[in-house]
């Protein structure tokens, strides 16, 4: 699909955005709408996955068949069956008359379940049974009936771990899964947070008679770097809320002032980001000088467990003797400064490396000393953290660019929005 097409997708259904991971989820479902196939929509509450389900009923051959989207976590799980599948009269307790189910009321159209994480396990297997041949039972009753519906599924949880704590059915996550689509959270979506932004403050304003609101530079930056834990849903209802309370007093919204509507997020630690490609003057960091460093450390850490091995080996009543007939597998012990990893101003080489000091062991008498000495460097070493490498290069790509945030995160292969936290993160002073 070209990006025509999709941006005539995004108009028809009012999705706002163009970060890549947003067109690929659109282009999946405009491929996948003109068949038959089961489909399954992952993503974060809140991130939009129905105007996906809708986006494959209205492009599908079924699309003057009914829709219906179903939140499975809604309903009770004493209702649930009834709810899809009908139920006869006198079927429990309440069942006065014959009622008809969504799987009987939808045929020939499309059935969204949402949710479907949180579908009971027998309720699964009513639902595999439909999918595989397109056949149901009332309750109540022992009439088998068919139905010609298309199911699009989604769910917020991964259902490959609620399979594995035996959550739910394997054969059907396998076959709703035929073809997936993930839908990126908000805070993956770098420059759709402004865009959103504006859309609905612009639609509130409109619709309360108030003054479109607009954000200070700051501003702009704050909310781009807040995670949103809540996605689209939650910054709908912050804009919503600016825009009835705030143009009372300033239609133009400072950072200080948009902080009273971001809640604080509680977020796990990150790993350390470290780029795969940075290129500066002087300075080369990719995936090769990874793999040295690598391998610099597995040739550490054998030196260590040599030194280790020697140290019992002295202290042994016969360790002397082993030593002097293998001394070979001990000359190799490097000293601290051959030991130390590559710095990243030098690029390291696989080609042979200036040899390495040979430990005598007749010039030195206390091997304990010498090993304390290792052991001191060795933890200045290990001392260097990711963190602080990957501080010195975002101070580095800063300085190359005149401290302009847009070309100093190109250089480092990570979004502007991303660079701005690591900024606040480490406190980097521009």
């Amino acid at each position: 699909m070209n990006s025509s097409e999709i941006q005539s997708i995004k108009n028809r259904f009012g999705i706002i955005g163009n970060s890549p991971g947003l067109n690929h989820a659109i282009n999946v479902a405009m491929q996948v709408a003109a068949t038959d196939l089961t489909v399954l929509i992952t993503g974060e509450s809140g991130s939009g996955k129905e105007s996906f389900s809708k986006i494959i009923h209205s492009l599908s051959a079924r699309k003057h068949g009914p829709f219906i989207a179903i939140n499975c976590g809604a309903i009770p799980e004493g209702t649930i069956d009834s709810e899809l599948f009908g139920h006869e009269k006198g079927a429990f307790t309440g069942a006065l008359d014959t009622r008809k189910g969504y799987f009987e009321t939808t045929n020939g159209g499309t059935i969204f379940l949402d949710e479907i994480g949180e579908m009971p396990i027998g309720t699964q297997a009513r639902l595999l049974r439909v999918l595989e041949n397109g056949e149901y039972i009332r309750v109540g009753s022992s009439k088998v009936m068919k139905t010609d519906v298309r199911v699009v599924a989604a769910t917020n949880v991964n259902l490959r771990d609620a399979v594995g704590q035996g959550k739910f059915r394997e054969d059907l996550y396998y076959r709703l899964n035929t073809v997936p689509i993930f839908v990126p959270p908000l805070r993956e979506r770098d420059e759709d947070v402004l865009l959103l932004f504006r859309k609905f403050t612009n639609d509130f304003a409109e619709r309360y008679r108030t003054r479109p609101v607009r954000l200070t530079a700051s501003a702009r930056e704050m909310l781009m770097a807040y995670e949103f834990p809540g996605n689209i849903r939650q910054l709908k209802n912050i804009a919503e809320q600016i825009t009835i309370l705030e143009t009372n007093n300033d239609t133009q919204i400072s950072a200080e002032t948009l902080h009273r509507y971001l809640h604080p997020v509680q977020t796990p630690s990150r790993k350390a980001l470290i780029p795969l490609s940075m290129t500066e003057e002087g300075t080369s960091f990719s995936e090769r000088e990874l793999l040295y460093k690598v391998l610099f450390d597995m040739r550490r850490d054998v030196n260590e467990l040599k030194k280790l091995v020697k140290n019992v080996l002295q202290n042994e009543q016969y360790g002397g003797d082993l030593l002097k007939d293998h001394q070979e597998l001990f000359s190799t012990i490097t000293s601290p400064e051959s030991g130390t990893s590559p710095s990243r101003t030098e690029t390291p080489r696989l080609l042979p490396s200036p040899p390495p000091r040979v430990v005598d062991l007749d010039r030195y008498s206390d091997k304990r000393s010498e090993i304390e000495d290792v052991t001191h460097v060795t933890e200045e070493e290990e001392s260097l953290s990711l963190e602080e490498k990957e501080k010195e290069m975002i101070i580095k790509a800063l300085q190359k660019n005149n401290n302009k945030r847009k070309y100093a995160a190109q250089a480092l292969g990570i979004s502007e929005r991303t660079l701005y936290r690591k900024i606040k993160q480490y406190d980097i002073e521009e």
